[in-house]
């Protein structure tokens, strides 16, 4: 078939909650992606941040194929060795020390969630506890996660939604402290803003929401689900900052392409929190998602792919800025790392603009108000960021 058929067909019994892109995708090689046509991109989205180490890691892929002819699932019922390995060493790299594995980031979020209630009502028996998130946030599309989702276009047709959540300003510590009161029991938020528009945390912000949590026994939670797993040059984006958090929930590439997300407590929460019986999953943690996590972390650890983000960045942020500096209608460039946005004018649509790149051969995505976000592969090279700017203003050229 060729890929108006695919799309028919696809349109015909998926149901249409995506706009896609009008490309049919085949398979990928590094940092490229091929269409059913025989097309290649160059791919700066690397599935909304998931594909760290870019396609056809052979190490990883391996790794996914021992695990096929071992052991796929068995429930948490009972222990498996792949999700134990994964377990460790996530605790190890984050410096935490409890982790629940989920199917993805909403889920992450959802657990954290479970968990800061329940912390708080072993401390009082109430029930009537108070989260702080934060405006332009993202957390997720369930009922729990649109809860503190700071957009009401996200928000408005679902509600009312569950729990009583306030919505601070980002980077403005004073709003955070008018709405602290004897009922919170968390505030919540991204160390960077991803589907916002590219916001990183201010230290400052984030080490006098860590004060006001100490102070008065509220968890922080983190929401490290696209900015963690090294994107901003650290594995998680709270380490540049010194402030650990409570509860930390991540996703995205932590599986590389597996469907796996998890929330990791320190000590003080996960003892005062969930207990048996309180939440549990039928996949989460099974043995196969726990060989990919497995081997992320191995495959991160072994080739510096943290450091290597810190080498590259420069490299990508320096091309974005000339590009800016080009193009009057490139407004700002912010980010951390190779979470990097470009905010253009209203007057030119970043759609048309990711449309145009699309056309040659660039994938993009787009964030928050007019905003173009970069998240390619970790193993991002110079020779493929100059290859990017030179399809990036053929676009905006054309746009």
């Amino acid at each position: 078939m060729d890929t108006n058929q695919w799309m028919e067909q696809a349109e015909s019994h998926i149901l249409h909650t995506y706009n896609r892109y009008p490309i049919v995708l085949d398979h990928g090689e590094g940092m490229y992606l091929y269409d059913t046509e025989g097309k290649k991109y160059l791919d700066f989205a690397a599935g909304i941040a998931v594909q760290a180490l870019g396609y056809g890691n052979q190490e990883y892929a391996d790794a996914l194929k021992g695990q096929i002819d071992k052991l796929l699932h068995t429930s948490n019922l009972y222990y498996n060795q792949p999700i134990i390995d994964a377990a460790e060493k996530l605790c190890a790299a984050s410096g935490m020390d409890r982790v629940f594995f989920t199917n993805s980031g909403t889920e992450a979020i959802e657990g954290a969630i479970k968990a800061a209630k329940k912390y708080a009502y072993i401390k009082d028996g109430t029930t009537d506890h108070e989260i702080i998130a934060m405006e332009h946030s993202f957390h997720g599309r369930s009922l729990g996660a649109l809860a503190v989702t700071g957009n009401a276009h996200y928000r408005e047709p679902f509600e009312p939604l569950p729990g009583i959540v306030r919505f601070a300003q980002y980077n403005d510590l004073e709003s955070v402290k008018r709405l602290v009161n004897e009922k919170t029991c968390a505030i919540l938020l991204e160390t960077v803003q991803g589907e916002g528009g590219i916001y990183p945390a201010t230290e400052e912000f984030l080490k006098g929401i860590k004060e006001i949590c100490e102070a008065q026994d509220i968890l922080l939670i983190l929401d490290e689900i696209q900015c963690g797993m090294g994107r901003t040059g650290y594995l998680f984006a709270w380490q540049k900052y010194g402030v650990k958090p409570d509860i930390m929930a991540c996703a995205k590439a932590l599986g590389c392409g597996v469907p796996v997300g998890a929330f990791v407590m320190g000590q003080k929460a996960a003892e005062a929190s969930l207990k048996p019986g309180d939440h549990g999953t039928t996949y989460g943690g099974n043995p196969f998602v726990g060989a990919a996590v497995s081997k992320v972390l191995d495959i991160f650890a072994r080739e510096g792919i943290v450091e290597h983000v810190r080498e590259i960045a420069g490299c990508l942020t320096g091309q974005l800025e000339r590009i800016k500096e080009d193009f009057p209608c490139v407004k700002d460039r912010r980010g951390l790392g190779l979470m990097q946005g470009l905010e253009l004018d209203a007057s030119v649509p970043v759609g048309t603009v990711s449309a145009k790149a699309l056309e040659e051969g660039l994938i993009l995505i787009t964030a928050g108000n007019n905003v173009l976000r970069f998240v390619p592969p970790l193993i991002l090279g110079p020779e493929h960021v100059d290859e990017m700017a030179g399809k990036l203003r053929k676009a905006l050229g054309a746009s």
